[in-house]
């Protein structure tokens, strides 16, 4: 198999995991949703875990974890320009890592949208479902997709971090790249020394390997 096909079959696998990724967290955030709809009393706190995880049903207008509430249709326009970004670069993806990313990024960026397109008031408009509080972290309250959008986020800055490009490749480092050289060096340089000489000693070598043999010149006379 030439590496031109073996690179479009990584390719493929990746756009897969991207896709089933992306599937499963848009699956398991429209169905939570509509679950909280269906159970929760809209605005009264149930609790889970006491203090740590309760249940509160509201209706978000603005962006990931009630921020902005009165630029709905700005964060719509953003939402769709993220999956348009994800989708137009997903044929550059090689690596795993990158795929399964990126495919909890458009998992949530759908999941969120697709409750500003259809969800009441109107088209482009919709108020998103929260419903996961969490006070001893943070005051907001959140759902699924916005979980999954932060988890994507913080592997991506890790694999930014650790140098893993969206071709599978891994960045050098100078401090790597010099040290590579120089083991490089020493390797040829133990390589042109013999075994029991030195430097010297191969240096006399090739010097003597250079000069003319004198018995030819005598056998000529």
């Amino acid at each position: 198999m030439s590496q031109q096909d073996q690179r479009a079959k990584v390719s493929v696998r990746a756009i897969a995991a991207l896709a089933f990724a992306a599937v499963v967290v848009v699956a398991a955030d429209q169905v939570v949703k509509a679950l909280v709809v269906a159970h929760l009393p809209y605005g009264q706190v149930v609790p889970v875990l006491g203090r740590a995880l309760q249940f509160l049903y509201v209706r978000n207008p603005g962006a990931a974890f009630s921020f902005a509430v009165n630029m709905t249709w700005v964060f719509s326009i953003v939402s769709a320009a993220v999956v348009v970004a994800i989708i137009v670069f997903a044929r550059r993806i090689r690596s795993m890592w990158w795929a399964i990313v990126l495919g909890m990024l458009l998992g949530g960026a759908l999941g969120n949208l697709l409750d500003r397109l259809f969800r009441e008031p109107g088209f482009g408009r919709g108020h998103v479902v929260d419903f996961i509080s969490t006070p001893w972290m943070m005051p907001a309250i959140y759902n699924i997709a916005d979980a999954f959008i932060c988890v994507s986020m913080v592997v991506f800055v890790l694999l930014v971090i650790l140098g893993v490009n969206l071709d599978g490749t891994r960045t050098v480092s100078d401090k790597q790249r010099t040290a590579s050289q120089e083991a490089h060096d020493a390797s040829a340089t133990d390589a042109a020394v013999p075994e029991s000489g030195s430097v010297t000693d191969a240096a006399d070598a090739r010097r003597a390997s250079a000069r003319p043999d004198d018995s030819l010149g005598h056998d000529a006379t």
